[in-house]
């Protein structure tokens, strides 16, 4: 175990790491502090980590930073929506197997996005018609690449439904109520969050409150009614771990 803060100076480094903190996103509990990814890491860890799996899991997190390097996305979107999703999944089961395919699905959800054209997945503007037909392929790009992997089966399922809505207004089945998989289901209600609360080149990532009263309204339309009811029983762990994404140090176990 790392020591509980930094060098003499001061610097803030991550218990678990020792990276230095400095602008990072980070929890802590009293002087000491851990870093965004240590803290979804010792989640997951707690919530479904299994040592045989150790090879498939670290395979899983190579192809999902696979994609993170091909959008140049830097942050932490597919390991902090996947530990989010496995809060509300816990509610529906405690088999360890089971959730460990609804963590790969979630951390993997945009992986078809590898076979996306650069022009198309990396364009600043917004996308016309055809780049949105194309762009809207992913999930069935991405269940073919995860649905040959045997140990991942059940994950594809939830890369293939992650972009259904409840109302059937998603793509690409425009699969209806629970036709869609349930753990797709919560996926969508925890992406939302996350992509509501998260800063972007444009706007500043909104306030947990904004985002569950969206998510709430929208309950039977966009979000199936059993996963927002999950979501809102779970708003005090999902508020705090939020908190660490924003930079805002909760106080929860680091």
């Amino acid at each position: 175990m790392r020591p509980a803060i930094g060098d003499e100076s001061g610097t803030r480094t991550c218990r678990h790491c020792g990276a230095a903190i400095g602008d990072t996103l980070f929890a802590r509990e009293g002087n000491r502090y851990c870093c965004e990814g240590c803290f979804l890491a010792a989640f997951r860890q707690r919530t479904c980590a299994d040592h045989a799996d150790d090879l498939h899991s670290g395979f899983a997190e190579a192809l999902a930073k696979a994609l993170d390097a091909r959008e140049h996305e830097t942050g932490l979107h597919s390991k902090r929506v996947a530990c989010h999703t496995l809060v509300l999944a816990r509610r529906f089961t405690d088999n360890a197997r089971l959730l460990r395919q609804v963590y790969w699905g979630a951390l993997m959800h945009d992986i078809g996005k590898i076979g996306i054209p650069d022009a198309v997945l990396l364009k600043q503007g917004p996308l016309d018609a055809g780049e949105w037909r194309i762009m809207r392929t992913h999930p069935e790009i991405g269940h073919r690449i995860l649905g040959t992997v045997p140990f991942l089966s059940e994950a594809a399922d939830i890369v293939l439904a992650h972009e259904e809505r409840f109302d059937g207004g998603g793509y690409p089945r425009g699969l209806a109520g629970e036709a869609i998989p349930l753990w797709a289901r919560l996926f969508a209600v925890i992406d939302t969050l996350d992509a509501m609360t998260s800063d972007r080149p444009y706007r500043k990532g909104q306030s947990f409150a904004a985002a569950k009263d969206a998510i709430v309204r929208a309950a039977g339309g966009q979000f199936d009614p059993v996963a927002v009811e999950a979501f809102v029983a779970e708003e005090a762990t999902l508020r705090a771990m939020v908190a660490v994404k924003c930079g805002d140090p909760a106080a929860v176990p680091v």
